[in-house]
């Protein structure tokens, strides 16, 4: 039996996704059993040309993590769209936008000048920028032009599977690699996979009462009891709107869910889903009660809707 020809690509993201595939261990040699890594950049020495040079469709799966920030995330994008028999959007940020969606938030030109112009840290008194283009004594150095607008993966190519998480758990992307070279039949197209249907808040162990918030309470500033509801004591946990699948890593580490697996099935938008789902558990007698509650969380968007604007029905500021 011919062995699997794999690629996985970093896009606009952290790493994380890439260090959770290594997560897995010792079962890295069962994919290397089965399975050829064409390209990998932050494990095998492979370049874009090597992938440019494959036939279409050669390569079996691509894992891409990462939105799509730049020009040059978007030609990776097309490039192994093509050149791939499946593609994986894989992560938070490939899936939804992620972290680096909150970006559309913001103009470029406005991220550009708080990070190199406006911030304290930035000594700048020539006030120099990045140019897509340099010209220096050795030649023309370029960098990728960032857009104005990050998308997720799905909005620039075909994608066959979305596999959440930030980053997915190791157990999840095992089940999914393992699933891949037994050569079983995959799921149907646009599915959700290595993940469950339910929400997180279903599976969760924590002792469940009344739910009832007065006030918003911060993780660094209260203790909450170890045993009961993070809700219910007023610190905010997205597991009533998010899918699960993660083992509730976040709640086992004492700290509310953020939310990175994504919506649960026949949930459009996360953060709308969360808005409503909060505002009636809201212990208020009138609107003004209830703006002093919402007034607790540090940012109502971008703490219900952290991982997905840019799949959001918002998608971006239209400031």
């Amino acid at each position: 039996m011919a062995k699997l020809k794999l690629a996985a690509y970093w896009a606009a993201g952290c790493g994380g996704c890439d260090t959770a595939i290594l997560d897995i261990h010792e079962k890295v040699l069962d994919v290397a059993a089965v399975a050829d890594i064409l390209f990998w950049p932050i494990a095998v020495d492979g370049k874009v040309k090597d992938v440019e040079a494959l036939a279409d469709k050669e390569l079996d799966v691509t894992l891409l993590n990462g939105a799509i920030r730049s020009d040059e995330n978007e030609h990776m994008a097309h490039l192994l769209r093509k050149k791939s028999k499946v593609l994986v959007a894989f992560g938070s940020c490939a899936h939804m936008g992620g972290i680096p969606g909150l970006a559309n938030m913001f103009t470029r030109e406005g991220i550009f000048e708080r990070v190199y112009l406006d911030s304290v840290s930035t000594p700048n008194p020539e006030r120099t920028v990045p140019l897509t283009r340099s010209t220096v004594p050795e030649g023309e150095l370029s960098l990728p032009t960032l857009f104005n607008k990050v998308r997720t993966l799905d909005q620039v190519e075909d994608v066959d599977y979305f596999m959440p998480g930030c980053p997915p758990a190791p157990a999840q992307i095992w089940s999914v690699l393992s699933l891949i070279a037994s050569g079983r039949p995959l799921p149907p197209k646009g599915s959700v996979i290595g993940a469950e249907n339910g929400t997180l808040c279903e599976g969760c162990k924590r002792e469940k009462r009344e739910k009832k918030i007065a006030a918003f309470k911060r993780f660094a500033t209260s203790q909450p009891d170890p045993n009961q509801c993070f809700l219910e004591q007023g610190h905010l946990c997205m597991g009533l709107v998010t899918r699960a699948g993660c083992g509730h890593r976040c709640q086992s580490s004492g700290m509310g869910c953020r939310g990175c697996y994504g919506p649960p099935p026949g949930v459009l938008d996360q953060g709308a889903k969360a808005i409503s789902a909060i505002a009636s558990i809201v212990e208020a007698s009138d609107e003004i009660e209830a703006e002093r509650v919402f007034a607790g969380l540090p940012d109502v968007l971008r703490s219900l809707n952290r991982f997905g604007i840019p799949a959001s029905l918002l998608g971006r500021s239209a400031r």
